[in-house]
């Protein structure tokens, strides 16, 4: 097991050992504790009690944080030429539809997220190997298939996110960064929780909400009072 630093030993000090934390004072310890010298990013993993290998169980969805994930979410549209400009005035990074599925045959991934219309979506079936495990393979679910593409990259970069439980029943999502604000990461992490306990399926029993933990990209977890939240 790798040793702690000094700044990682100090950080954990000032978490309590088996506290549970209200979300307001886990966003303003989060901040406390953040010791690197660039821009972390806040995490939030929330555990679920549900079965994802049940198709009735699982749990996916998208969500708009009120304040954006800090982060410049690279777009690329791949749409057919009479799109081309609505994508661009939207904001899209990049544009286009050949020259760009040759460019992911070829192994080209430089991009965070991918939307596209279902005319298209056949031409991206046989890249599904390519983008399928690195959550880029565009879904009608999660508004990233869509005739409407200039709105889909509007809400990309304004700070909409999907996220699908894992298959330890653990959902995780990137909430903002530390140079956010206390309560701008207490909004956040309000809105994707609200958001899973609405998508709770009617399958699942017993405690939905088992656990929540709060963490930046270098800082030990801060479990939350899931009772509070």
């Amino acid at each position: 097991m790798a040793k702690l630093t000094k700044k990682q030993k100090e950080a954990a000090s000032k978490i309590e050992k088996n506290k549970l934390y209200s979300l307001k004072d886990a966003s303003v310890l989060i901040k406390q504790v953040a010791s690197a010298k660039f821009d972390e990013s806040v995490d939030i993993a929330v555990r679920l009690g549900v079965d994802p290998r049940k198709a009735n169980q699982m749990v996916r969805g998208v969500v708009t944080l009120p304040h954006g994930t800090g982060k410049d979410v690279r777009v690329l549209a791949l749409v057919t030429p009479d799109k081309e400009a609505e994508a661009k005035a939207a904001g899209a990074d990049f544009i286009g539809l050949d020259d760009y599925l040759q460019k992911i045959k070829d192994g080209w991934t430089d991009v965070d997220v991918i939307i596209t219309m279902p005319s298209v979506m056949g031409k991206l079936g046989p890249l599904g190997r390519i983008l399928g495990p690195r959550g880029l393979m565009p879904n009608p679910k999660t508004g990233t298939v869509t005739m409407e593409i200039g709105k889909a990259v509007q809400e990309v970069k304004a700070g909409k996110i999907d996220f699908k439980v894992d298959k330890t029943g653990i959902v995780h999502a990137g909430i903002g960064r530390i140079s956010f604000s206390a309560d701008q990461i207490v909004d956040n992490a309000h809105e994707i929780i609200q958001t899973l306990i609405k998508l709770k399926p009617t399958a699942a029993k017993g405690t939905y909400i088992k656990s929540i933990y709060l963490t930046s990209t270098m800082s030990p977890a801060i479990a939350l009072d899931t009772k509070a939240v």
